[in-house]
C-alpha cells in the first residue's frame, strides 16, 4: 500500500534523532508525493532542531534500485558531501523511502567491512530500507540490527559545543549552523549545545573553564590573619601607653605642668582617647548584631568626647589670655564650667545624632555577594548612609573649629604653648581623615574595614603624641622643669 506521508516524517524524525543526524540531505521524486513528503518533512525538522542541508529533486525516470538510477544518486551525494557535514540522506520515492549514509569520510573503519544483509525498518506505514556501501567494494553491509555495534558517522553542520561555551548562530544560514563562543567572564554553561550561557547563584562564581560554579568564601577581616593580629596588637598597644599616661598624669596631678592645664580636662581627653584605641576591637571577627550596633556610635562618640576637649582646652587658652587684659569682661568666663559645658554641648550633639541613627535604621550584620568575585563579604552595613555621613561630618566640623582655633592662638605667650602643640595635633587629625573618606570609598571587605581602624588609631595616636607627649618627657626625665617658675617662663 501506499504510505502515508505524515506517519513516515515521524518515523524518520525519531530515527534522524536517536543518531544525532541534523544535517540531512534530501532526495525526492519529483512528483506531488515527492512535493508532500517534503512539505510534511521540513516542518517536522525545524520542529525538532534538525536541517535540511539541501533539496534535489529525482526525476520519475529515474529508479533508485535500477543500476542507472542508483550511481546518478549516488553520484549526486559524492557531490553533494565534498563538505564533510551531510552524511546522511533521505531518498523519497512514490512507494519507498531510503535512508542513506555517506561513505566517504568513515570508510576505512574496520567494522563497515563486515559483512551483513540489507536491513528492513518500519516506522509507522512505512517501509524504510537503510543500507551503506563501502567505497572499496559493492557489497551492502546491514548497519541497523536493533543493537549497533559500531560507530555511525555524524551528520552535523557544525559540532557540538563544549561546556563553557554557547552556541551563536551564523549570519544568513540556518539555525543547525552556528559558532561556538566562549561563555563572558562572569557566565557558564555546563551542558553541551547550550543556546546561552547563564549566571551561577549570588553564592558562586564561575570557574576558569566556565562550566560550573563554585562556591563563594565567606570573608572578613579576623583576629587570627597577620593584619588582624598587627591592627589589635596596635590597638592594645595604644591603650595600655594611654592607660599608663593616664596613671602617671593622676599621680603626678598636684604638679604645675598637670594643674596647668585643666586635670579634668586632660583626664577625660585620656579615658576618651583609651577608649578611641579600644573601638577598632569592635571592628574585628565576623560582624554580630552587636558589633554592628556599636561600631559606630561608639567610635562617633568617643571621638567627640576627644575632640571636644581639645576643642575646650584650645578656648580656654584664648580666653585665659584675653582675661589677663585689664578691664577685661571675658574673665567670669574662665574656669572649669566653661570648659565643661563646651564638651557635654560638643558630645551631647553627637551622642544625639547617633541615638537617632540607632533608633531610625541601625546599622546590621549582612553579606556582600556582587562586590568580590570569589569572596562573600561579611560587613556591617550603615544602615542609614545620610546617618552615617552625618556622625563623620559632626567630628570633621568639631575638627576644624578646633584646628582653626588653635591655629589662631599658636602665637600667643608661652605660658599659654599648649595652643601649638593642639594646631599641630589637629592638623595631622584632619589630615588623617580627609585621606580616609576616599581610601574608604574605594576599597571593598576586609580592607575596607582596615582603613577604617588605621584611621582610628592614626588621629588618636596624633591627638596623643601632640599634646601629652611633651608633658609626660618632662615629668619623666626633666622634672626640675616641673614648676610654676619653669611652667610661665618655658615652652612645653
Amino acid at each position: 500500500m501506499v504510505p502515508n506521508e505524515a506517519d513516515q516524517a515521524v518515523g524518520i524524525i525519531q530515527l534522524l534523532g536517536h543518531f544525532g543526524w541534523t544535517w540531512v540531505g534530501l532526495f525526492a521524486a519529483d512528483d506531488d508525493s515527492g512535493d508532500r513528503f517534503l512539505k510534511a518533512l521540513e516542518l517536522t525538522f525545524s520542529q525538532h532542531g534538525i536541517c535540511s542541508a539541501f533539496t534535489e529533486r529525482i526525476p520519475q525516470q529515474a529508479n533508485t534500485y535500477s543500476k542507472h538510477g542508483a550511481s546518478n544518486i549516488r553520484l549526486r551525494m559524492q557531490l553533494r558531501s565534498t563538505d564533510g557535514k551531510a552524511n546522511a540522506f533521505i531518498i523519497y520515492g512514490e512507494t519507498w523511502t531510503l535512508i542513506w549514509l555517506s561513505y566517504f569520510m568513515h570508510w576505512e573503519n574496520p567494522k563497515w567491512k563486515e559483512k551483513g544483509s540489507v536491513a528492513k525498518v518500519w516506522i509507522m506505514a512505512a517501509q524504510i530500507d537503510v543500507a551503506f556501501t563501502t567505497l572499496n567494494r559493492g557489497a551492502e553491509v546491514n548497519i541497523l540490527q536493533g543493537a549497533i555495534d559500531f560507530v555511525l558517522p555524524l551528520s552535523v553542520c557544525s559540532n557540538s559545543c563544549h561546556s563553557g561555551y554557547q552556541k551563536r548562530k551564523k549570519e544568513e544560514e540556518k539555525f543547525c549552523c552556528y559558532d561556538c563562543a566562549p561563555c563572558p567572564e562572569v557566565e557558564i554553561s555546563d551542558r553541551e549545545d547550550m543556546e546561552n550561557c547563564f549566571h551561577c547563584p549570588k553564592d558562586h562564581y564561575p570557574s576558569t573553564g566556565h562550566d560550573h560554579c563554585i562556591p563563594k568564601v565567606i570573608t572578613f577581616l579576623s583576629y587570627e590573619e597577620p593584619l588582624g593580629i598587627g591592627l589589635a596588637s596596635a590597638a592594645a598597644s595604644c591603650s595600655l601607653v594611654t592607660a599608663l599616661m593616664l596613671g602617671m598624669f593622676i599621680k603626678h596631678k598636684e604638679t604645675p605642668i598637670v594643674k596647668a592645664n585643666n586635670r579634668d580636662i586632660t583626664y577625660t581627653l585620656l579615658i576618651s582617647l583609651l577608649l578611641c584605641f579600644l573601638c577598632p576591637l569592635l571592628f574585628l571577627g565576623r560582624p554580630t548584631k552587636v558589633t554592628c550596633f556599636l561600631q559606630q556610635s561608639a567610635f562617633g562618640v568617643t571621638f567627640s568626647v576627644a575632640v571636644s576637649c581639645v576643642l575646650a582646652k584650645t578656648i580656654t587658652v584664648v580666653l585665659a589670655f584675653m582675661a589677663t587684659k585689664p578691664g577685661s569682661r571675658v574673665t567670669r568666663w574662665v574656669g572649669k564650667k566653661m570648659t565643661n559645658y563646651i564638651v557635654l554641648l560638643g558630645s551631647l550633639i553627637q551622642l544625639g545624632l547617633c541615638m537617632v541613627w540607632l533608633g531610625m535604621s541601625p546599622p546590621f550584620p549582612s553579606l556582600d555577594m556582587q562586590s568580590l568575585t570569589k569572596d562573600i563579604i561579611a560587613e556591617c552595613s550603615e544602615g542609614s548612609i545620610t546617618m552615617f555621613y552625618l556622625v563623620l561630618g559632626y567630628l570633621g566640623l568639631l575638627s576644624i573649629i578646633s584646628f582653626i582655633v588653635a591655629f589662631l592662638a599658636r602665637k600667643l605667650p608661652d605660658t599659654f604653648n599648649e595652643a601649638k602643640f593642639i594646631t599641630f595635633s589637629m592638623l595631622m587629625f584632619c589630615s588623617v581623615w580627609l585621606c580616609f573618606v576616599p581610601s574608604y570609598l574605594s576599597t571593598k571587605g576586609k580592607y575596607m574595614v582596615a582603613v577604617e581602624i588605621f584611621s582610628i588609631l592614626a588621629s588618636s595616636a596624633g591627638l596623643l603624641g601632640c599634646i601629652f607627649f611633651p608633658k609626660c618627657y618632662i615629668i619623666l626625665l626633666n622634672p626640675e622643669l616641673n614648676t610654676r617658675e619653669q611652667i610661665i617662663r618655658r615652652k612645653f
